[in-house]
C-alpha cells in the first residue's frame, strides 16, 4: 500500500457529516484530475486511482451504515 491510502478503518471512525465533506472533496478533485488528465497536464496519474478507491471505501462505509439503520 501506498503512503496516500486511507485505510477502511480510518473511514469507519469518522462521522456521517465529514465523510460527506471528504466525499465533496474527493469528487472535487477527481474531477480537476480528470480535467488534467485531458489536456495533458496530470503529472502524478497514480493519484487518480488513489482517489477513485478512497471514493469508493466511503460509498460502501455509507452505505453500511444506512443498511444498518433500515433495520433498525
Amino acid at each position: 500500500m501506498g503512503k496516500n491510502t486511507v485505510k477502511t478503518a480510518d473511514v469507519r471512525t469518522k462521522t456521517d457529516k465529514e465523510l460527506e465533506t471528504r466525499l465533496a472533496e474527493l469528487h472535487k478533485e477527481q474531477f480537476n484530475l480528470r480535467f488534467q488528465k485531458a489536456t495533458g497536464q496530470l503529472a502524478n496519474t497514480a493519484r487518480v486511482t488513489h482517489v477513485r478507491k478512497e471514493i469508493a471505501k466511503i460509498m460502501t462505509v455509507a452505505g453500511e451504515r444506512a443498511r444498518t439503520a433500515k433495520k433498525k
